[in-house]
């Protein structure tokens, strides 16, 4: 039971942290950024949220450092939308899983050719 109640919030809060994402006005996050998965701990304390951009790791690099400097926004905004007992403590992490799908994709599509 607990494990669904945990994935449950996890994909909650993918949702919202996609909503606030777009409302944020910091230079450093990629307005091509996107959640790729958020990861809840067992107890709901911590959640590492991975994210990607279309233009690549670095630029996924310097929106998490414009995500960590507004993480005390971010859990507020959380905490208040999700209506929760606790908000647990973010972590953000680039991921490149979305330039890597695209250059499968191409390399696919050039063998079709």
């Amino acid at each position: 039971m607990a494990n669904f109640k945990n994935s449950r919030m996890a994909e909650d809060i993918k949702r919202e942290m996609t909503a606030i994402l777009r409302e944020l006005k910091d230079p450093r996050i990629d307005p091509m950024l996107t959640i790729v998965r958020a990861d809840l701990s067992g107890d709901m304390s911590v959640c590492k949220i991975y994210v990607s951009s279309y233009s690549g790791i670095e630029k996924s690099l310097d929106s998490v450092k414009g995500l960590t400097s507004a993480s005390g926004f971010i859990k507020r905004e959380l905490f208040h939308r999700l209506k929760m007992r606790k908000s647990p403590e973010l972590t953000f992490i680039a991921d490149n899983s979305i330039e890597r799908s695209a250059e499968i994709s191409r390399k696919l599509n050039d063998l079709l050719k």
